[in-house]
C-alpha cells in the first residue's frame, strides 16, 4: 500500500522534494540518478493541463517513465480541471501521492476519498489567493495540504510570504492536526526557513536545485539553514 509513504516522509522533515519541471528530460534517468545521490527520497511531478493553468506540462506517461527509474516517492501534483477523471490513471502510473486543487472541484472530499481508497496519498492545494476556509471541510478527508506560495503555473516565480500565514491556520482545523503540511513555490535558501518555521515539512524547490552544478549542495545548502 502505497500510502506507508506518508509516515516516513513525516520522519524525515523537514524534506526537500526536487520539482522535475525544472530538469533535463533529455537525459532523464542521469537527473534522476544526481537525486538519488543527493539523498533526495522523494519528487515531486507537476502536471499542468494548458486550463486550469495556462502553461502545459506532461502526464501520465512522465509519470511511468519516472516510476521505471526509481523506488523513490513520487508525489504527483494536478493543476488541472476534472482530475477526478484520471486519478485510476496517475495511480496505475505510479503515483504514490496524488495532490488535487481545490479551485479544480466543486467538492474536493469524494475525490480525496477515491485517492485514498486506491491506496495513494491524497492532497488538497490552494493557490495564494485562495482562503485556508475553501478546504476546511476536505481536511479530514486528506493526508496533505499543499500551500502555493506562487500562482500555480510556472517555475521560478517569486515566494509570496503573505501564505506563511496559512500553514498554522491549517494545522489548527479539524483534520488537520496530523495532516503533511507542504509548500511549493519560490523555496530556495532565502525562503526555506521561514517555510519551516511556519510549519512546512516537505518543500517544493526546483530552480534552487536544477540551476545549480552540484544538486548535492543545493540540497545541503538548504537543509543546512533548517537543520
Amino acid at each position: 500500500m502505497r500510502r506507508t509513504c506518508l509516515s516516513k516522509l513525516a520522519e524525515q522533515a523537514p524534506a526537500i522534494l526536487p520539482s522535475l519541471l525544472q530538469c533535463d528530460f533529455g537525459h532523464l534517468a542521469d537527473e534522476v540518478q544526481r537525486l538519488a545521490d543527493a539523498n533526495v527520497h522523494t519528487l515531486h511531478l507537476d502536471v499542468m493541463d494548458g486550463v486550469f493553468v495556462p502553461n502545459f506540462t506532461y502526464g501520465m506517461t512522465i509519470v511511468k517513465a519516472v516510476r521505471s527509474l526509481t523506488d523513490m516517492v513520487v508525489d504527483v501534483h494536478l493543476m488541472m480541471v476534472d482530475p477526478q477523471k484520471y486519478i485510476q490513471q496517475f495511480y496505475d502510473a505510479g503515483a504514490d501521492i496524488i495532490t488535487i486543487h481545490a479551485e479544480a472541484v466543486e467538492d474536493a472530499r469524494p475525490v480525496l476519498d477515491s485517492i485514498k481508497s486506491l491506496g495513494a496519498g491524497a492532497g488538497i492545494a490552494i493557490n495564494p489567493p485562495t482562503p485556508v476556509s475553501a478546504i476546511a471541510e476536505s481536511l479530514p478527508h486528506a493526508d496533505m495540504a499543499l500551500v502555493m506560495s506562487v500562482n500555480a503555473g510556472f517555475g521560478g516565480q517569486k515566494f509570496n510570504e503573505d501564505v506563511l500565514t496559512k500553514l498554522p491556520e491549517i494545522r489548527s482545523l479539524p483534520g488537520g492536526e496530523e495532516i503533511l503540511l507542504e509548500m511549493d513555490g519560490g523555496v530556495n535558501p532565502d525562503t526555506i526557513k521561514k517555510c519551516t518555521d511556519a510549519g512546512a515539512q516537505l518543500l517544493v524547490a526546483g530552480s534552487a536545485i536544477f540551476k545549480q552544478d552540484s544538486y548535492t549542495d543545493a540540497i545541503d545548502s538548504m537543509l543546512g539553514k533548517v537543520n
